[in-house]
């Protein structure tokens, strides 16, 4: 189905405007900015949208707590797609406001945490604030008079008027944050190099529980991708286990999988098989589908040679 009007999280200028930017059939719709990611998702299920695409993993500060927990508990959404984006942050402030001027810094939390070490060494004892989004902060400092300042990508400056003082304000290289597209529709077809997100709720809290479950990958020698627990907010000590791992729903082995979970271990909630991005990725598919190929031309050789 044709994507006619897809949420992000707001407003212009963030690094997700950004990521949905670089989808070209996404460019073509309308696209609406909310100001939380709750309220983006919630927005998918309620129908006034298409699709959302939200941040949902960064290299440094790892998950984005408020996209899993409202996928989790909150909406019955599946990702569609996923998209990695390179994050360069920058210091900016409004013209005339120097590095020595700055008496408060304003971005979004994991923002601020990923430039911890240039805001202790340069600017340890101003106060950080936390806004909705970096470019929520930019648009901030660009309102206010006071010597603000902000942490935010490149465009926010370019769009909100603000000057930028110093430049890849973060702390290690290679930052990168993965970014998805959610919504209600189907699940894309498998590409041959394909990611699954699952979510399982122990039924009781017993030794080796989370042991069974990942028993039931290695025995079909699933590879997994990520492991993560979270609270499931009924009480101190009660977690779930979200799981990613490669391999799609259509695959016989991932499906017989999450049925053998299903009945016997733990209620799953399925968020989604969708394609692993990058060059990387492309490469891996073709190298399946050669490898595919080879396997099919060898079963059928030795299928010809059965009696008749």
């Amino acid at each position: 189905m044709k994507t006619t009007r897809v949420g992000f999280l707001g407003p212009v200028g963030t690094f997700t405007h950004e990521a949905l930017r670089s989808q070209t059939d996404l460019v073509a719709a309308e696209s609406v900015a909310y100001p939380t990611i709750g309220e983006a998702l919630t927005a998918v299920t309620d129908g006034h949208i298409d699709v959302a695409v939200v941040p949902l993993e960064n290299a440094i500060e790892g998950t984005v707590s408020a996209t899993m927990d409202s996928l989790i508990f909150d909406n019955d959404l599946l990702i569609e797609r996923e998209m990695v984006l390179p994050i360069q942050l920058h210091l900016m402030a409004r013209p005339g406001v120097g590095l020595g001027d700055i008496t408060e810094v304003w971005s979004y939390s994991h923002a601020l945490a990923q430039c911890r070490s240039f805001l202790q060494t340069n600017l340890a004892a101003v106060p950080t604030k936390i806004s909705a989004s970096t470019a929520d902060a930019a648009r901030l400092v660009s309102e206010l008079t006071t010597t603000a300042a902000a942490v935010a990508p490149a465009v926010a400056a370019e769009i909100y008027g603000l000057n930028i003082i110093a430049t890849d304000v973060e702390d290690h290289d290679g930052n990168a944050t993965r970014f998805v597209v959610v919504g209600t529709g189907s699940v894309p077809a498998p590409t041959g190099h394909d990611r699954t997100t699952i979510v399982c709720f122990q039924d009781a809290d017993r030794p080796g529980s989370l042991y069974g479950i990942l028993g039931r990958f290695a025995a079909r020698d699933i590879n997994l991708t990520k492991l993560e627990s979270r609270p499931t907010k009924r009480g101190l000590g009660e977690y779930c286990f979200v799981i990613e791992f490669e391999g799609h729903i259509a695959d016989d082995v991932i499906a017989d999988c999450l049925t053998d979970l299903q009945a016997h271990l733990t209620r799953v909630k399925f968020l989604g098989s969708y394609p692993v991005t990058g060059e990387e990725a492309a490469t891996k598919r073709e190298d399946v589908s050669v490898a595919r190929a080879a396997a099919d031309e060898w079963m059928q050789m030795l299928r010809s040679r059965i009696t008749k």
